[in-house]
């Protein structure tokens, strides 16, 4: 049911972006909860994520920013486990014959577990936290890094890394993250 609702929140995030000029469309499968660093929550939620953005052209009043491209994403987990949908925004920097440096940040909101809804020190508690990422609130902030090599004019290929967690700024306590890796396909349209 969460699903559904992360679904419809980022249907909803999409309509207004409509009028704006849709410069590629990015679909893509994304392994789910990996050990990045600190591997002590990696592994809790099994499954892919299947992921599909939007990203539109960048509108001329962040120019003064390095002109990134305002974005909606939606990544749906496969085994019912962590999804979300969200906006943001993504630089673009070429930086050789054909390939990029996509760095981004956005806002996104989920529909995994916030906090442990067992007793602290039951055993039930602790088969949860076990099975499940504790990230802590419903808000989050998402970083990726992203290299795309453009096999085209009109397709590109992205490997690419994001992070999910509140950094203790959206909230407070609970703070696992949640990191990704895949691999997208890109279908620019400018």
């Amino acid at each position: 049911m969460k699903s559904v609702f992360v679904a419809v929140v980022a249907a909803v995030l999409l309509a207004p972006a409509a009028a704006a000029q849709v410069d590629s469309a990015r679909l893509g499968v994304m392994k789910h909860n990996i050990c990045l660093i600190d591997c002590k929550n990696a592994d809790k939620e099994s499954g892919v994520n299947i992921s599909g953005e939007l990203r539109f052209a960048s509108p001329g009043f962040l120019a003064w920013a390095l002109s990134p491209h305002p974005y909606v994403v939606a990544s749906v987990n496969t085994d019912g486990n962590t999804s979300y949908g969200g906006v943001g925004l993504e630089w673009d920097f070429p930086f050789a014959d054909r390939w990029h440096f996509e760095p981004g940040v956005g806002y996104v909101i989920h529909d995994g577990a916030v906090n442990n809804p067992f007793p602290s020190g039951t055993q039930a508690a602790v088969d949860y936290s076990n099975e499940h990422v504790l990230l802590g609130s419903e808000d989050l902030f998402r970083t990726s890094l992203a290299l795309t090599f453009d096999m085209s004019a009109a397709w590109s290929v992205q490997a690419i890394y994001e992070h999910i967690s509140h950094g203790q700024i959206l909230a407070s306590g609970r703070n696992q993250g949640l990191d990704e890796i895949g691999l997208r396909l890109v279908w620019n349209l400018e």
